[in-house]
């Protein structure tokens, strides 16, 4: 991770000492999630300790404003098995993620959505999918015909248009790219991520388009998302960012195609 472009980096002292090698990693990428993420955080460990003992989730602040890094330090006081990284300025999804892992030692990597939409839970069918199919990786996917899911019809068109763009452009047999939950073997997510182009949104794009050229297996998984974000609370996804994830895209399509 470039630690030379932000002016501040702290890390817990668990992670620093991170020498004993986990059976899974989740990072939780957190920004201006103050209000909830100490106990989303705290949720999401007691979820995962029911089916996995030895784990470990890595917060990681991705420069807020708000008090999202106290309440994250305030939630690994109270549980050992939550680190965390912190650094400023804002970088985005993509660099909060990639950076939890430059720290992860575990035989797997998840990433999780810290707004806990989707419940931890479907980890543990993950890790036996991905078992049982000797796969590389394990997405969510809104667009399986077994998912059941509570939200806005605008997300849904957004989610289809990102599908057929995909398609098109990198003829993935994915229709899903961007739900905010997915299983890695360690190796491979470690090997992927070490020369990303994006930050943003579209990291999960390059991600599964990198993943892809190199032939790794991936599967996706039906979800079940409960839509939480009030009215009044400005949409992460604006249309600059959906400009923004375009233009990255192409980037992407450009780089793996030299």
């Amino acid at each position: 991770m470039d630690k030379l472009n932000v002016s501040e980096f702290i890390i817990s002292e668990n992670l620093k000492n991170n020498q004993k090698k986990k059976c899974l990693c989740v990072i939780m990428p957190a920004y201006n999630e103050g209000i909830h993420i100490k106990d989303n955080l705290l949720k999401a460990s007691k979820i995962i300790s029911g089916f996995v003992h030895n784990y470990q989730i890595i917060a990681v602040d991705d420069g807020s404003s708000d008090n999202t890094l106290s309440e994250i330090i305030s939630a690994s006081e109270s549980d050992s098995q939550i680190s965390y990284i912190s650094y400023n300025p804002n970088r985005g999804k993509g660099k909060a993620i990639t950076s939890g892992i430059s720290y992860a030692n575990s035989d797997y990597i998840a990433f999780l959505d810290s707004d806990l939409e989707l419940n931890p839970m479907m980890l543990k069918s993950f890790l036996k999918a991905m078992k049982e199919k000797k796969a590389d990786i394990v997405i969510g996917s809104k667009m399986h015909k077994d998912s059941k899911l509570e939200y806005p019809l605008k997300r849904r068109i957004m989610s289809f248009g990102y599908y057929v763009i995909l398609k098109i452009m990198f003829r993935l047999d994915i229709k899903d790219t961007q739900t905010g939950i997915k299983l890695f073997k360690s190796q491979v997510i470690k090997s992927l991520t070490e020369n990303m182009l994006t930050d943003g949104y579209a990291f999960d794009i390059e991600i599964l388009a990198r993943a892809n050229k190199a032939g790794c297996k991936i599967i996706e998984m039906p979800i079940e998302l409960k839509f939480k974000r009030e009215r009044k609370e400005k949409s992460r996804i604006s249309f600059k960012t959906s400009k923004k994830v375009f233009s990255d895209t192409l980037k992407i399509k450009k780089a793996l195609n030299d």
